[in-house]
């Protein structure tokens, strides 16, 4: 499978689906200023309000591992943990309950390689979902192939590829990039809690969430981050470097430095009140969900405009959400 890294020329806009006007989905005009696909609820483009989960897989300690960051109108107002995998779940079916108009993002895959599916023969990402609900813990106790990272368990070198198209095009940060999701132990891996995200994600989508870029726009609308789009190349575990890159970019007046730019919005309004600050510092996964919602704020716009792929091998895979490095509409497969 090739994938088409989404590179377009300096100055150029790359032909998008999720950009106005170019949405594959009959649009209406609504007089609130809502962009509205028919038999969808309306998507107002006055986002007020982004969730971000920095997730954890693991069995024990897990609920002191997942952070919840919530900002509105800018402003990062929330950052906890203490809920378990399934507690976050209904904690946003509750919040959708009361107000749905908000994006929540997680940092797992929401998806497989698409060979993956396709040589088990699982048509769509619900069916995908549903074979992990069924599955997954029996793949990770096992490692079984195509899946390593447990003592003795290496990656298999007879596989196909064990990245998507989407890990494949998030450009190097620091040295670092997405690993796959067939990883499930070693530094870094991200396939416990992968697997151990993706049948909620069929539980939001059951509660009428939106998950992109497989349904069309509704709120509430779910999307996968990589929070190192947005930290750059710091290095997380650090305390230290925790706190000069939150007085350098989370600032008022912080600008663009190491290719990240500052999370502040034009009007100079700070990232975070001074006791959620605070918290961002604890570890990095607090850090992770608090700069990951701040992040989501700023490039809110981008968030109300999403619309699912058409792609066939994305709609097996999903596609990290990267404002910056859109997701391409040509895919090619072999």
């Amino acid at each position: 499978m090739l994938c088409h890294d989404g590179a377009v020329p300096d100055g150029m806009l790359p032909n998008r689906p999720d950009l106005p006007g170019t949405s594959p989905y009959p649009v209406t005009d609504d007089p609130s200023g809502a962009t509205t696909v028919r038999g969808r609820t309306p998507v107002p483009m006055d986002l007020r309000r982004v969730i971000a989960v920095d997730w954890s897989g693991a069995i024990q300690g897990g609920h002191r591992k997942i952070w919840i960051a919530e900002a509105i109108d800018g402003i990062v107002v929330r950052l906890e943990n203490g809920r378990t995998r399934e507690a976050v779940f209904d904690h946003l079916i509750t919040l959708a309950t009361n107000d749905p108009h908000f994006v929540v993002g997680f940092d797992f895959a929401f998806g497989m390689p698409a060979w993956f599916a396709r040589d088990r023969n699982i048509p769509t990402i619900a069916d995908l979902w549903r074979q992990v609900g069924a599955n997954g813990e029996s793949w990770l106790a096992s490692c079984d192939r195509p899946f390593w990272g447990k003592p003795g368990k290496h990656r298999p070198a007879d596989t196909p590829d064990h990245l998507r198209c989407t890990d494949r095009a998030v450009p190097p940060i620091g040295g670092s990039q997405p690993k796959s999701v067939f990883q499930i132990g070693g530094a870094g891996a991200v396939g416990t809690g992968s697997l151990r995200g993706m049948p909620g994600l069929a539980t939001l989508r059951d509660a009428g969430f939106s998950v992109w870029p497989f349904d069309p726009p509704a709120w509430p609308r779910v999307i996968e981050i990589y929070p190192r789009c947005f930290t750059g190349p710091v290095v997380k575990s650090d305390p230290r470097a925790r706190d000069v890159w939150l007085a350098t970019h989370a600032s008022p007046n912080a600008r663009l430095q190491d290719g990240v730019p500052g999370l502040a919005d034009h009007l100079g309004i700070p990232c975070f009140r001074p006791d959620i600050e605070s918290l961002a510092r604890v570890s990095e996964d607090a850090f992770d969900a608090a700069i990951s919602a701040a992040a989501m704020w700023k490039y809110r716009a981008n968030l109300a405009s999403l619309v699912p792929t058409t792609e066939a091998t994305l709609l097996l895979e999903g596609w990290i959400w990267d404002p910056r490095h859109p997701m391409p509409i040509g895919i090619a497969t072999a």
